[in-house]
């Protein structure tokens, strides 16, 4: 029955262990994404946390709705990205733990 248990604990053990260093993988995994012609630029990490926005200042003057319309097309086209490297780090994860997933 222990042999069982320190088994499972031990696989426990090092699902956490992975689970921790690809969360790490993806929070150095930095993307830049542009927007607007590369008037808008996007730093976001795999973990999706967005580092920083930039906004050139030709579209800061110019008409406000426009400028949320990119921004916000930008913001989304940099999310799908992250979510795609995530996904990808979590499926070569798995299927190093858990064979034929």
């Amino acid at each position: 029955m222990f042999g069982k248990m320190g088994d499972m604990m031990g696989k426990l053990q090092e699902m956490k262990k992975k689970a921790d260093e690809i969360k790490q993988k993806l929070d150095d995994t930095v993307l830049l994404v542009e927007g607007a012609g590369g008037d808008i630029s996007i730093e976001i990490t795999g973990n999706r946390k967005i580092n920083s926005i930039i906004i050139s200042p030709s579209l800061q003057h110019g008409d406000k709705a426009i400028l949320e319309k990119e921004l916000l097309n930008t913001l989304n086209k940099a999310i799908e990205q992250a979510n795609t490297i995530n996904e990808d780090e979590m499926k070569k994860a798995a299927s190093g733990l858990l064979p034929g997933l």
